[in-house]
């Protein structure tokens, strides 16, 4: 009978990820690379899977390389922002940005790897926790320029309440020109299963002195780290993440403005 039962779970989790799959583009067909630029704006997210039609982050807490494994691929991945001077002939581009103090022409922000709080590769990401972050990364075509949501009085009614009161009472006047960016739940269930959601850096949006996106030799995007506290283990949760702006339009079918992955743990 155990048998019988095990094998009607793992199906249904079979069918559940496949469901997925089709419904939501792979991050094998997103661009990621600077140089691969796209007509609208679009988030993808890190790491990915081995499997490039995947988009489900799977962390086996009982098996030891398991952790390590998604660490690595975020170390990898992460290298050039930890060592920027890596690129060659770019340290003399970086710039320190502020809101108050945008970069000059030929120049490009430098992202400020302390920004992430406990998402670094000295607290192994949180992967050896069962708390893991997933950074998210835009991708935009040269000379792209957002339009803010900038109003804490006029904001998109299908904004999450919760991203609503960080604008309206966490964020001064002068930080508002930002990309923000929400990761929920997609359904009632994954919003229960998903647990308590934190921003790194905490403005909870790409920075607007970031943009509009140049093409720069050595630039580096602007990263988000999501860090997923206590997600439930042995459940397939499913998560979409947003970014907001008035120029940003979300679009499951093409994967604008949008990004869906799962998470699993166990």
């Amino acid at each position: 009978m155990g048998k019988v039962l095990y094998l009607m779970v793992s199906g249904m989790l079979v069918a559940s990820l496949a469901i997925c799959m089709w419904v939501f583009p792979s991050p094998g067909n997103q661009k990621w690379n600077n140089e691969e630029l796209v007509d609208v704006p679009r988030l993808n997210f890190r790491p990915l899977p081995d499997d490039k039609k995947s988009t489900l982050i799977w962390l086996q807490l009982s098996n030891k390389t398991s952790p390590v494994k998604w660490t690595e691929n975020l170390m990898s991945f992460l290298d050039n922002y930890y060592v920027p001077k890596k690129i060659a002939n770019v340290s003399e581009n970086i710039y320190a940005c502020s809101y108050y103090n945008y970069p000059p022409e030929g120049r490009f922000c430098d992202v400020d790897i302390r920004a992430w709080g406990p998402c670094i590769r000295e607290n192994y990401f949180d992967y050896h926790r069962g708390s893991p972050c997933v950074f998210l990364k835009m991708n935009m075509r040269n000379g792209w320029v957002p339009e803010y949501y900038n109003d804490p009085n006029d904001l998109p009614e299908h904004m999450p309440e919760e991203l609503k009161n960080h604008i309206r009472f966490n964020v001064t006047r002068s930080e508002r020109d930002n990309i923000w960016i929400s990761c929920e739940g997609e359904n009632p269930e994954d919003v229960e299963f998903l647990g308590p959601v934190q921003y790194h850096p905490s403005i909870q949006g790409f920075p607007g002195y970031y943009f509009p996106y140049k093409k720069t030799a050595g630039y580096l995007s602007p990263l988000i780290a999501v860090h997923f506290r206590r997600p439930r283990s042995g459940v397939v949760i499913n998560i979409e993440c947003k970014a907001w702006a008035k120029n940003i339009k979300h679009n499951r079918e093409d994967g604008s403005g949008l990004v869906h992955f799962e998470l699993l743990i166990d």
